[in-house]
C-alpha cells in the first residue's frame, strides 16, 4: 500500500526537473496524476506537448496512471480546465503541487515590464489560479458533507527570503508564495484543507541556465550521492501530501539532500520601546540596539 492511494494529484510544470521527480514519486506511492508542463523555455517562451508526455509514459510504464496537460496555469481559465481535468479523469482531486516556474534574471535598473509580468504571473499568479480553483472543489464537496482531507504543496525559493540581488522579480513571486500558503492555510482549514511551500535547492535546468555549474556543482559521479539531485525533493512533498502531515499548515521548508529547515520568515526579533511615541533623535540614538551591535546594511 502506498501513502497516497487512490489519490487525484496535479503537479504543476512537472515534465522537467523538481516537478517531474515529485510526479515520478507520487505515482509511486499509489496517487493517480495529472502531469501538468506547457512544455516552454526556461524563460517562458515555447511550448512542447513532449516533456509531459514522456513523464506520464514513465508512470504508465512502472504501472501507475497518469495524464499529461497542457493548460497555462497562470491564467484563471486554464488553471479552471487543470482542475476539471483531474476531477474528469480521477473523479477526485486531493493534492495540488504547484511547482511550475519560469527565470528572467536582472538587476531592477535594466528590467523590462515584460520581465517583471512574466516572472511574476507564471510563479505566483500560478500558484493562485491554482489553489483558487482546487478550493472551490474541496468547498463543494465539503459542503456536500464528505471528509475533505485535501493538500496543497506550493513552491517559494530562498531568494524570497533573502532577497538575491538580480531577482526582484523572481524573489518578489517567491516571497508573496510564502504569504499566499500561509493565507491559504487559514482560509481553508475549515473545509479540511492543508498548505504548506517549499524552498528547495536543487540543481535544475533554471539554477544551471543562470548559474552554471558554480552554485550546486556538476551532478555527483555515479554511486554516490547527489546532495543537489531534484529527486530529492520529492519525499517532503509526499509526506505533506499524506495523512502523516495532517497537523502541519502554513508552514515553510527548505530542502536538499538530505537536509528539511523549518524557516520562519517575517519572525519577530530585537525590540526596542518606549511609553509614548518616538522622535527621530530619539530613535537615532537607540536604534543600533535593533540590530544586537551587528550591520544595518544588506551585503
Amino acid at each position: 500500500m502506498g501513502a497516497l492511494d487512490g489519490r487525484g494529484a496535479v503537479v504543476t510544470g512537472a515534465g522537467r526537473g523538481i516537478g517531474r521527480a515529485e510526479a515520478l514519486l507520487l505515482a509511486a506511492e499509489g496517487a493517480r496524476v495529472v502531469v501538468n508542463d506547457l512544455g516552454g523555455a526556461w524563460d517562458g517562451t515555447g511550448t512542447d506537448d513532449r516533456p509531459a508526455q514522456q513523464v506520464v509514459d514513465e508512470i504508465v510504464a512502472a504501472g501507475g496512471r497518469a495524464s499529461a496537460n497542457y493548460d497555462d496555469v497562470s491564467s484563471w481559465d486554464g488553471a479552471a480546465a487543470l482542475v476539471a481535468q483531474a476531477v474528469n479523469d480521477f473523479g477526485r482531486l486531493d493534492v495540488l503541487v504547484n511547482n511550475a516556474g519560469i527565470l528572467r534574471d536582472r538587476v531592477l535598473i535594466n528590467m523590462t515590464e515584460e520581465d517583471w509580468d512574466a516572472v511574476v504571473r507564471v510563479h505566483l499568479k500560478g500558484h493562485a489560479a491554482t489553489i483558487h480553483h482546487a478550493a472551490q472543489h474541496w468547498r463543494a464537496r465539503s459542503k456536500a458533507g464528505e471528509q475533505v482531507a485535501g493538500r496543497i504543496v506550493n513552491t517559494a525559493s530562498e531568494s524570497g527570503f533573502i532577497g538575491m540581488a538580480g531577482q526582484a522579480n523572481y524573489a518578489a513571486a517567491k516571497a508573496g508564495i510564502a504569504a499566499l500558503t500561509m493565507v491559504a492555510a487559514r482560509e481553508l482549514k475549515r473545509y479540511g484543507v492543508t498548505a504548506n511551500c517549499i524552498a528547495p535547492r536543487a540543481r535544475t535546468r533554471l539554477i544551471t541556465q543562470t548559474f552554471g555549474d558554480t552554485v550546486m556543482g556538476a551532478p555527483a559521479e555515479e554511486g554516490a550521492f547527489d546532495e543537489f539531485a531534484p529527486e530529492n525533493v520529492a519525499p517532503l512533498v509526499v509526506f505533506l501530501a499524506s495523512d502523516a502531515a495532517a497537523h502541519v499548515s502554513g508552514q515553510a521548508f527548505v530542502v536538499y539532500g538530505g537536509t528539511v529547515i523549518r524557516q520562519q520568515p517575517w519572525a519577530g526579533g530585537v525590540t526596542i520601546q518606549k511609553d509614548g511615541r518616538w522622535s527621530h533623535h530619539e530613535l537615532a540614538a537607540e536604534f543600533d540596539k535593533l540590530f544586537d551591535g551587528g550591520p544595518g546594511t544588506l551585503d
